[in-house]
């Protein structure tokens, strides 16, 4: 099966960007691509850095709000998702290879407050490339689960309208600098 975002036209935005979302149910795997109006730098900021991550990373009216980050091969990103009534869920980014500007790998998983993962919830690697295109950046992210399950899983808790959701918030933010 195969969802495909293709070109969107976002809201109040004078530009198309590129985005496609395709879910790979044989390989148990999710790719988006996704561009962003503004140059690697900025972006790959954005995606590395909490005090940035925070401002966009949710859908809204849901925050993120990290706990800690330490952006290193081996550190590990700890934020929660806090809902309109203070209601908190946690996740745990362990990063395990950082090429500056260029990629990471990281394993991302659902947890708590103390940072213990729930094995409960899906769990999955991001490898996350970033590249020039044109005067705009692509972001080509490919999210791999271990079983069919999980990815199906987390497709139905709504992961594909939460990430377009939280990248409209980071191309509104992006289009204020």
């Amino acid at each position: 099966m195969s969802l495909h975002g293709a070109e969107v036209k976002l809201k109040n935005m004078s530009m198309n960007l590129f985005f496609d979302f395709t879910v790979d149910k044989a390989n148990h795997n999710i790719h988006i691509k996704r561009e962003f109006a503004a140059d690697r730098s900025t972006v790959w900021d954005c995606y590395t850095k909490s005090e940035i991550l925070d401002q966009w990373w949710m859908p809204s009216p849901w925050k993120s709000r990290t706990k800690t980050m330490d952006f290193r091969e081996g550190g590990k990103w700890h934020y929660a998702a806090v809902g309109p009534n203070g209601e908190e869920h946690w996740s745990i980014t362990s990063y395990v290879k950082i090429e500056l500007q260029k990629m990471f790998v990281a394993n991302d998983a659902f947890g708590d407050a103390e940072g213990n993962i729930n094995p409960q919830l899906p769990q999955s690697q991001w490898t996350m490339n970033f590249s020039d295109m044109e005067n705009n950046t692509l972001v080509y992210g490919i999210m791999q689960f271990s079983d069919l399950a999980q990815l199906e899983q987390i497709i139905a808790m709504g992961f594909k309208e939460g990430l377009t959701m939280a990248m409209e918030n980071l191309d509104a933010m992006l289009a204020k600098k």
